[in-house]
């Protein structure tokens, strides 16, 4: 019987390829053969170390065995019952593992609504000209166009980043493309800082090396910064992140923090009147709404649009590229040391 090869960890700090049963599409579902996957560094990384706390919603979702992976290009080779003959053949983007083939369910009932309750992002077609190794990030990027519009960044706003993985690096992108600027990003590690873009509006920072405060006063004419996004998910960094801020100034959470936040709300928001803006992913409204269209599909779209037209330069975000049976290698090289890789992903094509 024909297998399906497939990332899993059977306990923290180890991955391994397991040969499961090949997936058989019920109804109104596809069968899709995987192109290429996207390691999502972050939320991988934490799975795979098992360090969490006890009773967490990390602990809830991703406990071991833990299958990885939701940055997934494919394409569909097989129909189940109820599905239009017309999907045979498409390229799909989903939030599917890194595995050789996935299930995706594509039939009406698999509502914006459903898809939120089951924690699932749905399917998006891909166009033939895009390049898999491009598109396949996708989710990265929708979910910080999310941010982005929450926060309501403007333009000639100054903005600090805080964390330069690829979140942090499509927020420090897409602020530039909302007109702010100055824009300063910020990481210790060297090796980060490297994959900004080049813009003479954004502004690299070490802050084992530079003074933040200092950095930002002299680069936005003595003032101190509009808004901060949390992007490395420190739980301990958050209170020093406001230092950067103006009065009355706003942060934004785009990062998924481990461990719980302590946090003296009277010092850091009440006295200073900032404002605390929660972002996760599933805050994108389910439906088009007037006041806000901005659904995770029309965002999916707008990357897939940003891309084909050359806005983005994805190139420049993959560290590696790899064959799918590297992947034990890769999770134990990233479990020593994460600060030098951005964009990581599997080929799928050899897959049998």
């Amino acid at each position: 019987m024909k297998k399906n090869p497939t990332i899993v960890f059977p306990e923290p700090k180890k991955a391994i390829i397991e040969e499961l049963n090949m997936p058989v599409p019920g109804v109104g579902q596809v069968l899709i053969k995987s192109s290429r996957t996207m390691i999502s560094i972050g939320t991988e990384m934490t799975a795979f170390s098992g360090e969490f706390p006890p009773d967490s919603s990390w602990e809830k979702f991703f406990s071991c065995p833990y299958y990885p992976g939701y940055n997934n290009i494919g394409t569909v080779v097989e129909l189940g019952p109820g599905v239009d003959k017309s999907m045979l053949g498409k390229k799909l983007a989903t939030g599917g593992k890194h595995a050789a083939y996935v299930l995706e369910d594509i039939c009406e009932k698999a509502s914006a609504d459903a898809l939120k309750a089951a924690g699932k992002i749905g399917f998006f077609e891909v166009t033939e000209e895009l390049n898999d190794n491009h598109s396949v990030f996708f989710t990265i990027p929708e979910i910080v166009m999310n941010g982005i519009r929450n926060s309501k960044v403007q333009w000639g706003e100054c903005a600090v980043v805080y964390g330069l993985g690829l979140l942090g690096q499509f927020a420090v992108r897409f602020c530039r493309k909302c007109g702010a600027a100055p824009v300063f990003a910020v990481d210790v590690s060297a090796d980060r800082l490297k994959y900004l873009p080049k813009d003479s509006a954004v502004i690299g920072i070490n802050p084992k090396e530079q003074d933040l405060v200092d950095t930002i006063k002299k680069h936005n004419h003595g003032r101190m910064a509009d808004l901060v996004f949390e992007v490395t998910g420190n739980a301990a960094l958050m209170e020093k992140e406001l230092s950067t801020l103006r009065e009355k100034g706003r942060l934004l959470l785009l990062s998924s923090p481990k461990k719980k936040i302590v946090f003296d709300f009277q010092d850091h928001c009440a006295w200073p009147s900032y404002t605390i803006i929660g972002c996760h992913n599933f805050s994108h409204p389910t439906h088009p709404q007037a006041e806000n269209p901005w659904t995770i599909k029309r965002h999916v779209e707008l990357f897939f649009d940003m891309v084909a037209s050359g806005e983005l330069d994805i190139e420049r975000l993959i560290s590696r590229k790899l064959d799918y049976n590297k992947a034990p290698e890769v999770y134990q090289d990233l479990l020593e040391d994460r600060s030098k890789d951005m964009g990581i992903i599997f080929n799928w094509k050899d897959a049998k």
